[in-house]
């Protein structure tokens, strides 16, 4: 198995990113959270999940282990593939699906395209209890430590504007939709808390889809 990739970003597309490795480019899919901390031409670490199939070696790419360990356990569902699971991840944290899963809040987990009804009680009833509790969440590899509130800002708005930008929108536009977003993520957050990347980022997208 591939746990992980250490190497050069030579491109990044809606969908995944080219990581290159040992002068090997190797194609990874991720959601847009993931791709919004990658920046193309720079090194980055992502933990890897190599799903194979009969017809195809597909490399899944995370922004951290925690949710590279969740995207491998949610597999274990009935009726979850892992185009499903990275999409279930496109939509909450790992701490957000611990969060849905325990509260067994079947109408979040709908929101998830692919997932109806019946699909998230049969989440619920498989997974409760096996992802653990929600918690403080992991940091991506290779992140800074906790520093002042004006950094950590700072950062969540670099990595979602780049995020924007590599996704094919004008940085202009990124940066009037994270205005935009900005103080109900703030207030969402809590006082003194980091604004959540992915979330920032999804919140950014509605934002510029109704533009």
């Amino acid at each position: 198995m591939i746990s992980h990739l250490d190497g050069l970003v030579a491109a990044i597309a809606p969908e995944g990113a080219v990581i290159e490795v040992g002068g090997v480019g190797l194609l990874v899919q991720a959601t847009p959270g993931t791709l919004a901390t990658l920046r193309s031409g720079e090194r980055a670490r992502v933990a890897t999940s190599l799903v194979v199939r009969e017809d195809a070696l597909t490399l899944y790419g995370f922004a951290s282990d925690d949710e590279r360990d969740v995207f491998e356990l949610l597999q274990t569902a009935s009726g979850i593939g892992p185009r499903l699971a990275l999409a279930m991840l496109a939509s909450f944290s790992p701490d957000g699906l611990r969060q849905a899963i325990a509260a067994e809040d079947v109408t979040a987990l709908t929101r998830v395209p692919g997932i109806g009804r019946k699909g998230a009680q049969r989440i619920v009833l498989e997974l409760a209890g096996r992802l653990g509790s929600p918690g403080a969440p992991v940091s991506p590899p290779g992140t800074a430590g906790p520093g002042s509130a004006a950094a950590r800002a700072a950062s969540w708005r670099d990595q979602v504007r780049t995020g924007l930008v590599n996704l094919g929108w004008q940085a202009r536009d990124a940066d009037q939709a994270i205005a935009a977003v900005e103080a109900e993520l703030a207030e969402a957050a809590g006082d003194g808390a980091e604004v959540d990347v992915s979330t920032a980022l999804r919140s950014a997208l509605r934002k510029l889809s109704r533009t």
